[in-house]
């Protein structure tokens, strides 16, 4: 049951949109993302405490451009615009939005100019995070301008009669430093919520849920070992019991004996509701030549589903197929409500499913990001050995291996990438990452060792640290922690004889490299 608070989020295509829901429910609110289409009536039946307007690729004067019945403004309940939802406040209400003389994308340094319950504990001068090639020129009759960047002068306003607020800049994003302050003010100080949303109140709803949806049906879940579908598994588990049957499909692109590792720990934790399923070799032979990482991907999710369908037909009886699919694959592999966002990379989960699935997907955790599913995962109880692992992604060192996929590079993966974790957990450094991964590079290069000249491959190591992995920022490594595994890796790898450091952030690149 919703609660009595609750904010609702308009999607104008923006791909933080469930980045900002995330973050009001991590405050305690709960929030619902609809369209931005969606009907004035609708909005008005459900009662929402506050409104979000969410920022989009759009231009607010394109022909095409998303838009609202400016009735909405009439509701009587408090607005916050952001980015684009800012835009279009000036656009519909009288005022004069235009392209900016200067594009600004990244870090800017924002300047409260008033006080404002917005910003309260906010500091005057403080960073924000900016993503826009339009700005609010004059704001409309009634608004204030209560901050400004050098290059949005009204990078901040509001009525206060009607208790619209407009920021250029986005707030749910990590890199806003007072970001989470500027939500939680507006929420508590000018909407008035009542922090009522909690893991327990999840686990309730969707618990009720499935059993509603799936009564007495017998269901097949899609068990990695990761932390996703491990959480999904146990949250499905809760609902329905001895319904549940997890397969584990070994794809045989798995880290260094993680494949059996898996295997002990879930048949222990689900009994009899656990099956095993080898499959490497199908998998190596349907990615056979192939380098194109979409086509990698498309190939792996086609080839999940296959196997799950036989196991289905095995068990009998199966309707149902559960994954572990959260919300980033989703943004990134399209836009999940219609709005204009742009695909990212498919995730094997969600763009590489065949279109004659014959199994109805059940994925409870779609609409969270990776820390919400560890809060979960503690809240079922689940090993903190599980939910402390780092994200995996669904395709496996597939994915890690630019170019062709094949035994021998395997190899190489496995062992270097093995090297580098087991050395960041001797260090201490893997529980002060989100991610880290070796990648294996297309890239020969002559290196010498004793007095022999080698032609080998390259090894790229990535370290990130991330809350919700739509943004990440590089982590600086100890130069001796880097050195000494870059020596093991050279010296007990045959193949290997060089290795390099990503010192990427997210954005601009994504955190896998394919």
């Amino acid at each position: 049951m919703r609660p009595l608070d609750f904010i609702l989020i308009l999607d104008f295509g923006s791909q933080y949109t469930q980045l900002i829901a995330r973050r009001v429910r991590e405050l305690g609110v709960y929030s619902e993302i609809k369209p931005a289409c969606t009907p004035l009536a609708e909005i008005r039946a459900l009662r929402p405490t506050g409104l979000i307007f969410s920022g989009g690729p759009n231009s607010v004067y394109d022909q095409d451009a998303p838009s609202v019945d400016p009735e909405i403004f009439t509701l009587g309940i408090p607005i916050l615009g952001l980015c684009y939802g800012q835009q279009l406040f000036a656009h519909l209400l009288g005022g004069k939005v235009q392209p900016s003389p200067h594009r600004e994308y990244g870090l800017a340094e924002f300047t409260v100019l008033q006080d404002d319950p917005l910003f309260e504990s906010v500091d005057k001068h403080t960073r924000v995070w900016m993503s826009h090639g339009d700005a609010v020129i004059n704001p409309p009759h009634g608004f204030v301008t209560i901050g400004a960047t050098n290059n949005a002068p009204h990078a901040a306003f509001v009525d206060h009669s009607r208790k619209l607020y407009g920021l250029q800049f986005h707030p749910e994003v990590t890199h806003t430093v007072a970001g989470r302050q500027i939500l939680q003010n507006f929420l508590f100080h000018v909407c008035r919520c009542k922090a009522s949303w909690s893991p327990q109140n999840l686990i309730e709803t969707t618990v009720a849920e499935l059993r509603e949806k799936i009564g007495k049906e017998e269901v097949i879940c899609a068990l990695s070992g990761g932390v996703d579908s491990a959480v999904a598994a146990a949250l499905v588990y809760r609902a329905l019991g001895a319904q549940l049957h997890c397969v584990f499909v070994d794809h045989g692109l798995m880290r260094k004996n993680e494949g059996e590792q898996v295997r002990a720990t879930f048949a222990k934790l689900f009994g009899e509701s656990f099956h095993y399923v080898d499959a490497a070799q199908t998998f190596s032979q349907r990615l056979q030549g192939v380098v194109d990482p979409e086509q990698k991907r498309k190939i792996i999710g086609e080839q999940f589903i296959r196997v799950f369908e036989a196991e289905a037909r095995r068990l009998a009886g199966i309707r149902y197929l559960v994954q572990g699919t959260l919300y980033p694959d989703v943004i990134e592999s399209f836009s999940p409500r219609g709005g204009p966002s742009v695909t990212i990379k498919t995730h094997h989960n969600v763009g590489g499913l065949p279109a004659d699935l014959n199994l109805k997907l059940i994925e409870p955790l779609r609409e969270l990001f990776k820390d919400e599913v560890r809060r979960l995962g503690k809240a079922l109880g689940l090993d903190e050995n599980i939910i402390g692992r780092h994200p995996f992604p669904g395709p496996g060192l597939a994915v890690r291996i630019l170019g062709q996929v094949t035994p021998e590079r395997l190899a190489l993966l496995r062992e270097a990438d093995d090297i580098f974790i087991s050395e960041l957990r001797a260090s201490g450094w893997y529980d002060k990452t989100w991610q880290a991964f070796a990648v294996l590079l297309p890239i020969q290069s002559v290196g010498v060792m004793g007095d022999y000249r080698t032609y080998e491959m390259t090894i790229a190591l990535r370290a990130v640290t991330s809350v919700d992995g739509m943004t990440a920022e590089w982590v600086h490594l100890p130069h001796e922690l880097l050195a000494k595994i870059s020596s093991r890796i050279t010296n007990e790898v045959r193949g290997i004889n060089r290795v390099v450091y990503d010192i990427s952030n997210k954005p601009p690149s994504t955190i896998e490299w394919e």
